[in-house]
């Protein structure tokens, strides 16, 4: 009955904006069309921001769907993939008794045994969790600094039961429209499932702000907060309180003398240094989750926070992309559309011509510009349509990519309209390229290997007398034997074959002295 109830909550609302325009061909909209009229739905509007509307209406869980699918602009129409980046986790906090319970349930102590302070306000708010400021009672005098996010109560079984649901409305929007097997709705509500399911598990998050500060161990330009993993659960996470400036305040960080233009290429050089050299990326960096350190010998260093969505990439993945950035860079079109049919992404039967000349009428445009006069949305919008009509295969680990390459694009704006990305990018990716091929990558590779060599060569011997010894891996002396059978009946063939021809040429020099 509850689900009942909350289907048809979602469908009033759909009706209240007119939601219904979005499957024109289905039959019964008739009927959804008159029930909205009747309702005074809101239709003035266009229909992506009423389809935001109704998202932020519907609740938190719906807001962060609609932030996830706004990735999505291989999937969707540019005017919904606009309007849905606008969506903002602006949601209340929950009351500070449920989560002072929160902790002392997950941790079993009281509040006051853990920390010697403890701001009852949340200092930051999501659909997820919320984060409070404390003091922890750790033998430092007058207590460590940290911040403690605790997930919201009860959100486990709210996120379960709305994803079954967005799951039921995405096998409908299959159904009743046009698009809707092309868009994929379903896989998206998979992805973004898989995404809630990381979110929901803080370790997770803990782990993950871990191994993004030992990559960035004694960095002057990044800096992440120490996790304090005695204080960790699945549902709470203390860490170090960072203090900083948000990123967003530019004329703040400039009255604190932080030079403004180096940050921004700053910025660029730490995104690259994540995706080419670790394969490990902040994936959610929206001006909310990155400040910047104000005072001291590291001023101007970066400060990333929320470390629940993070993306990975292969070798394979970060050797495609980087020879892709450096054709781009060197306006190699054909070596772009080359590597797209090496890598599988496209039909085999694709003539590379063709599409290499539409990579060009895409890409030529956008160079020899700053950066303020280039959007990557509207760039990568059409290299999503040209890739439709190649049959290009998007790649489900690249989607985490281009949300960041959005998000590094909107903090350059922010910081320095005249930031030239190509320009900055390019001399790094070259330099990562040389350490890839070469000497330098064999000696690398052999420092790599050399423990399993040492330890693996010794063994070397033994382990041939096991294998010839050993008769489940099949006598070795029957396949020698048959091996040297094989071999005696070519010979045996190869003799008869000439044989027969020494006896035709025989018979044909007779003929020819007789």
């Amino acid at each position: 009955m509850a689900q009942f109830a909350r289907l048809a909550r979602i469908f009033a609302i759909a009706l209240r904006f007119g939601l219904h325009e979005f499957f024109p061909q289905a039959r019964g909209m008739w009927l959804a069309a008159w029930l909205a009229r009747m309702t005074g739905a809101e239709l003035i509007a266009p229909r992506a921001e009423r389809l935001r509307r109704a998202l932020e209406v519907l609740g938190p869980i719906f807001v962060k769907f609609g932030q996830v699918l706004s990735t999505r602009r291989d999937l969707l129409p540019a005017d919904i993939a606009d309007e849905l980046a606008k969506l903002q986790d602006r949601v209340p906090p929950f009351p500070p008794e449920q989560a002072m319970a929160e902790i002392e349930r997950s941790m079993g102590r009281r509040i006051d045994e853990v920390f010697v302070e403890f701001e009852r306000d949340a200092v930051a708010s999501a659909s997820i969790a919320q984060v409070h400021f404390a003091l922890l009672r750790d033998g430092t005098p007058g207590g460590r600094e940290v911040a403690v996010k605790v997930l919201r109560p009860g959100v486990e079984e709210a996120i379960a039961h709305d994803v079954a649901l967005l799951e039921t409305a995405a096998a409908l929007i299959e159904r009743l429209w046009a698009e809707g097997r092309r868009l994929k709705p379903r896989q998206v509500v998979a992805e973004f499932a898989h995404h809630l399911e990381d979110e929901l598990d803080l370790v997770r998050e803990a782990a993950n702000a871990s191994q993004l500060a030992r990559n960035f161990r004694d960095s002057p330009t990044l800096a992440i907060p120490e996790i304090y993993w005695d204080y960790c659960t699945r549902r709470v996470m203390t860490m170090q309180r960072m203090h900083g400036t948000p990123i967003s305040q530019v004329d703040e960080l400039r009255a604190k003398g932080v030079d403004i233009s180096r940050l921004a290429r700053a910025g660029v050089e730490i995104f690259f240094t994540q995706v080419f050299r670790d394969g490990f990326f902040h994936a959610d960096m929206h001006p909310g989750n990155i400040f910047v350190k104000t005072d001291g010998e590291l001023l101007g260093q970066y400060i990333a926070l929320d470390f629940g969505i993070m993306g990975t990439l292969s070798d394979v993945d970060k050797n495609y992309l980087a020879q892709n950035f450096l054709a781009f860079f060197n306006r190699d079109y054909h070596r772009v559309a080359q590597a797209h049919v090496e890598a599988g992404w496209v039909p085999a039967e694709t003539r590379i011509d063709e599409f290499e000349a539409a990579i060009r009428a895409v890409s030529e445009p956008i160079f020899a510009r700053p950066l303020k006069e280039i959007y990557f949305g509207r760039l990568l919008l059409r290299l999503f349509q040209t890739s439709r009509r190649f049959n290009v295969e998007i790649q489900p680990q690249l989607v985490l990519l281009q949300k960041t390459l959005l998000n590094i694009e909107g903090l350059g704006r922010e910081l320095d309209s005249d930031l030239d990305l190509w320009l900055t990018a390019k001399p790094y990716l070259e330099r990562w390229m040389t350490e890839q091929i070469g000497w330098r990558a064999l000696l690398r590779t052999l420092r790599r290997e050399a423990p399993y060599w040492a330890t693996t060569l010794p063994q070397v011997p033994r382990l041939a007398h096991r294998f010839l010894a050993d008769d489940r891996l099949g006598p070795l002396h029957k396949v020698l034997e048959q091996m040297r059978e094989e071999q005696a009946r070519r010979d045996r063939l190869l003799f008869a074959v000439l044989a027969i021809l020494a006896t035709g040429m025989v018979l044909q020099i007779g003929r020819f002295f007789g």
